[in-house]
């Protein structure tokens, strides 16, 4: 049977539209005004039917009370623009934050910063787009930084162009997990970039990294302390590596109910958020409180489960506790502290760690069309 998703897709394609428009008479002549403008196919959807266009829209642009209505009920995604005839309210605000809109805009007084927008969203898909992937830890030691570099280590030798980014203050190091400490190269505390466009291909060049995954961590600056990325500079870098194709992995700490941090912004920035959960009562307790969390940023939550399982707990236990889907599962790999200790990183070809960082990356490179409201099952 053919799902309404991939009707309204296939319907889009036919079109050539690559603008979905959810608005009312009133805003639909400046609306249609910036579409010619920004060089892109508007198709104009009833508000009834916007459920059927989500999840296979390039870009949205839906109405004040369009977003009122359906907030809560559709999953947060990229590429959602809000318009409103007036300056918006705060519950508008609210509204477009649920459905995770990027911007809120007041037409037609903003109808040149909307043509911006719709402009290099277009200039991005020409691009490619690729995957965001957010990895936490469920408890201090769960091994989040690990299996973020065995993401990245399992795409780059998929072929796949890789970004690995370092989000967390507290953490070694991913350029030190992989074994590139010492290569010249860009680092956090020498980054300097607001909310706005970066340029993949730049960026790339400028990091240190190993065959075809590149490496943004954080390092000390002259008086030892750890320049932090800020909010504002994730969200760029995500979509700067997202835009140029590739992949970008993200070690992000758990920051609990804190304001805009640089974790949150990569949680809500992510097609994907694995919370890494060892097999113990304990690590699961806590692993409630940062599920809870990530799933209040991003409709897209999995768990991958970490052996050894002294009390018994299986994978279907730990999801069974936390309301997610396992994504993967692992035994205890008595090879992998060793390997950290004496050499960085490596996939040994059998390893439990491999096994599962490459199930993981054949989700999101079997996903019908990608995006980030695409859904998961269990492994």
């Amino acid at each position: 049977m053919t799902s309404p998703t991939h009707t309204a897709a296939s319907a889009t394609a036919q079109s050539g539209a690559d603008l979905t428009v959810c608005v009312p008479p009133s805003l639909h002549a400046s609306v249609q005004r910036v579409a010619a403008a920004a060089g892109r196919t508007p198709q104009d959807v009833p508000r009834a039917d916007l459920g059927r266009w989500w999840d296979s829209a390039p870009v949205v642009v839906l109405d004040a009370s369009a977003a009122l209505d359906w907030g809560g009920r559709l999953p947060r995604r990229s590429g959602v623009v809000v318009v409103s005839d007036g300056a918006p309210d705060i519950a508008t605000w609210k509204a477009g934050t649920a459905l995770g809109a990027e911007h809120v805009l007041a037409l037609p007084d903003e109808e040149p910063v909307l043509v911006a927008v719709l402009a290099e969203r277009r200039d991005a898909a020409a691009i490619g787009g690729g995957d965001v992937v957010a990895v936490v830890g469920a408890c201090g030691g769960a091994g989040a930084s690990t299996f973020s570099g065995a993401l990245a280590l399992c795409a780059g030798a998929g072929g796949r162009e890789v970004l690995l980014v370092d989000v967390d203050p507290g953490g070694s190091g991913l350029d030190v997990l992989l074994g590139v400490e010492n290569e010249p190269g860009l680092r956090w505390s020498g980054l300097r970039v607001d909310r706005g466009r970066l340029p993949g291909a730049a960026l790339r060049s400028a990091l240190p990294g190993r065959d075809s995954i590149r490496v943004l961590s954080l390092d000390d600056t002259a008086r030892g302390v750890p320049a932090a990325p800020t909010a504002s500079g994730v969200h760029s870098v995500l979509e700067a590596g997202r835009t140029d194709g590739g992949l970008v992995v993200c070690d992000v700490p758990f920051e609990g109910a804190a304001a805009e941090t640089p974790a949150s912004a990569a949680v809500d920035a992510a097609d994907l958020v694995v919370v890494v959960v060892p097999a113990t009562v304990r690590a699961v307790l806590a692993a409630r409180r940062v599920a809870a969390w990530a799933s209040g940023h991003n409709h897209n939550v999995g768990v991958v489960v970490r052996g050894p399982a002294p009390g018994g707990l299986t994978a279907s236990d730990v999801a069974a506790a936390l309301g997610q889907p396992v994504l993967a599962s692992m035994r205890a790999d008595r090879a992998l502290a060793n390997d950290l200790e004496h050499r960085g990183l490596r996939l040994r070809r059998r390893s439990p760690l491999a096994a599962a960082a490459a199930t993981v990356v054949g989700m999101l490179d079997a996903r019908p069309g990608g995006g980030a409201s695409s859904g998961w099952s269990a492994a």
